[in-house]
């Protein structure tokens, strides 16, 4: 009879077979009431699950991320069931857990309408209220491509007959309603507490425009109300951060169907795109970096032999011309190898810094573009640092330092770690690995920092670390990132002269911090709500006439704002003074410089910040000072202008 061991390391015994909630009732009602599954013996389950033998145990509850996650999966079901039950004949596709909340996809010759959710969300509220008992049951394929051919149910018997041959076949049951599903799913129905419809959308079936155009319906879904109300609280708040909404109103950029997935900068938007590289620049020089430039079009057999064509070759955009197939580059490390390459290096040369403002090209799918948070076309902070294998901890501990400092300066001081280690598909020994996930890890330790680890998600060509950061909202952007690769330096001819007089292979570190430059000045249009710290300011004052016999006046105190290298304009205009105020504190201007009799009499300017503060009179060189500490203090502080 069954011996189940807990997390904790004790151990209950049974005379019988014994359920997952049967476990859980034994060790306490509370405990049984609040289960939603089991993992037993690492494999997640439902709480009917049967354990006859020995086997260790653990009960899945909504405080767990698993939970959350099982809950948002029975949720996408239920959304399922209750459009079914209102649309006959919407036939059901898909429905996986997304990050926050689920969708689900259904074939229907009609679009649905926000009516239409509020109707389907009143029917999953229903159908919590009834409890339904949710059942897993297991079938053949057969029976179970009868079943779904009967109902009606085509795309589910597309996703059948497209499983492996071998592979289980399980569908769930509440009340009489069921559908093809994996599981685990949560108890009953009435385990749902809290879920919110949240937008519906057009989906191609299995994301080709070939295929037939479906309904996707999004939701969220909770443990508890209050975590839904903090989310939807969260999204409402996000929405009026959006990047492509404030990008517009702002003139910053835009995009447009003639360039899927591409940029149009504007010159407000360039403005912070320049100060942003030229920041990057002098940074990455004093940490030693020597900056280069590689092409854009490279010839196929070099992405055959970094190992690239095999992993991101569906991804790749081709060119063929003069009998020759090339690629353009969709990351710069191969191209960044063919610079060390060059000349014989020498143990003294290492480590070996080269950086590049690298622009990249990759095929992505028209349906996950979105504003300039995902491209096809981009630009990385990219740089890869050529060392000895002693000098990979000092070297990424270094650069985590780099990283921090960055970071700040951006105004995020709040940043995750975590540790990618190696997955199935991999090239280089477990040696090689071994070696690097341990300088990783204990860089990470020297630091004294907190990280966790993520089995199975490094690169395929060594673990790294990632770097993330949080906004303003609490939003977790992924960005850094340092990786460590024995591999690829070796199959591109990489070599160096050891103090031996030996040939060695180097040790590539691959590494960035903004990540995609595009993404990031989309996380920052976000975060700022478009009020950017003054030192990221497309214009950074505005000098306002109050009439036409102060604009002489105006003129030369922008121009002697301007010789010193500020970002300042003159608004001239035969506009009443409180017109222009309001046009410039829209277009979230940091300084409003406002000229009148009395300015020009005491050559002084009156300034005004972009929320309304009157900081007073100033003469222009207290001014200049002023806007001096404020550039210079970059976004280290809270935005208070």
């Amino acid at each position: 009879m069954p011996v189940v061991t807990l997390p904790d390391g004790s151990q209950r015994s049974f005379d019988k077979p014994v359920s997952v909630h049967d476990v859980a009732a034994d060790i306490g009602p509370g405990l049984a009431k609040a289960a939603l599954a089991g993992v037993v013996n690492d494999r997640e389950v439902d709480t009917s699950y049967i354990i006859d033998q020995d086997a260790s145990l653990a009960i899945i509850t909504e405080r767990d991320e698993a939970g959350l996650e099982i809950i948002r999966h029975s949720a996408a079901h239920l959304l399922a069931q209750a459009t079914q039950q209102l649309f006959p004949g919407v036939q059901v596709t898909i429905g996986p857990v997304i990050e926050d909340g689920f969708y689900y996809d259904f074939a229907t010759g009609n679009n649905f309408t926000p009516e239409d959710l509020e109707k389907i969300e009143k029917r999953m509220e229903g159908l919590v209220e009834q409890d339904l008992p949710i059942e897993r049951v297991v079938t053949t394929r057969e029976d179970a491509i009868e079943t779904f051919r009967n109902m009606g149910e085509r795309y589910k018997v597309k996703i059948i007959q497209e499983l492996p041959e071998g592979e289980e076949i399980s569908v769930y049951r509440q009340g009489a309603w069921m559908d093809l599903c994996r599981g685990p799913h949560v108890p009953s129905t009435g385990k749902l507490k809290a879920f919110k419809l949240t937008k519906v959308a057009g989906a191609y079936w299995k994301g080709d425009s070939k295929n037939a155009m479906l309904q996707r319906v999004y939701g969220t879904a909770w443990a508890n109300k209050k975590q839904l109300k903090q989310y939807l609280v969260r999204i409402e708040e996000a929405e009026k951060r959006d990047h492509r909404k404030i990008g517009k109103k702002l003139d910053l950029f835009h995009t447009q169907e003639e360039a899927p997935g591409m940029v149009f900068w504007h010159p407000a938007g360039w403005t912070i795109y320049q100060t942003i590289e030229q920041y990057m620049r002098q940074a990455q020089r004093e940490h030693g970096y020597q900056e280069i430039k590689t092409p854009q079009l490279v010839d196929m057999s070099l992405w055959e032999r970094s190992g690239h064509a095999d992993k991101f070759g569906d991804d790749m955009f081709m060119l063929k011309t003069e009998d020759r197939e090339f690629a353009v580059k969709p990351m710069n490390c191969p191209c960044h190898v063919q610079v060390f390459n060059q000349g014989l290096k020498s143990y003294r040369d290492l480590p070996l810094r080269l950086a590049e403002f690298g622009s990249c090209h990759r095929n992505e799918p028209s349906g996950s573009l979105h504003g300039i948070m995902r491209v096809r076309g981009f630009v990385q902070d990219d740089a890869h640092i050529f060392c000895t294998e002693a000098q990979i901890q000092p070297e990424v501990s270094a650069f985590i330092d780099f990283l921090h400092a960055v970071y700040e300066d951006f105004g995020f001081t709040e940043v995750i770690y975590r540790l990618s280690t190696r997955p199935e598909q991999r090239v280089g020994s477990d040696g090689d690995w071994d070696r690097a996930e341990k300088a990783l890890a204990d860089a990470l330790d020297a630091q004294e920092l907190p990280w966790e680890e993520l089995p199975g998600e490094g690169a395929f060509y060594g673990p790294k670390i990632e770097f993330s950061l949080k906004d303003c909202i609490g939003r977790v952007w992924q960005l850094g990132t340092i990786q460590v690769d024995f591999s690829m330096p070796g199959r591109l001819d990489a070599q160096y002269v050891a103090e031996d007089g030996s040939r060695q292979v180097p040790v590539m570190l691959h590494r960035a911090i903004l990540g995609s430059f595009e993404r990031f000045i989309g996380i920052l249009i976000e975060h700022y709500e478009g009020i950017f710290p003054t030192w990221l300011a497309p214009t950074q004052a505005v000098v306002l006439n109050i009439t036409d016999k102060h604009s002489e006046y105006a003129r030369k105190v922008e121009d002697s704002l301007k010789n010193k290298g500020f970002r300042v304009v003159s608004d001239l205009r035969n506009e009443k003074i409180g017109f222009k105020i309001r046009e410039h504190t829209i277009q979230k201007v940091p300084y409003l410089l406002v000229v009148g009799d009395k300015e020009v009499e005491s050559q002084t300017v009156a300034v005004r910040a972009r929320r309304g503060e009157d900081l007073g009179s100033m003469d222009l060189d207290a001014f200049i000072a002023h806007l001096t500490d404020d550039v210079a203090r970059r976004g280290r502080i809270a935005l208070e202008n």
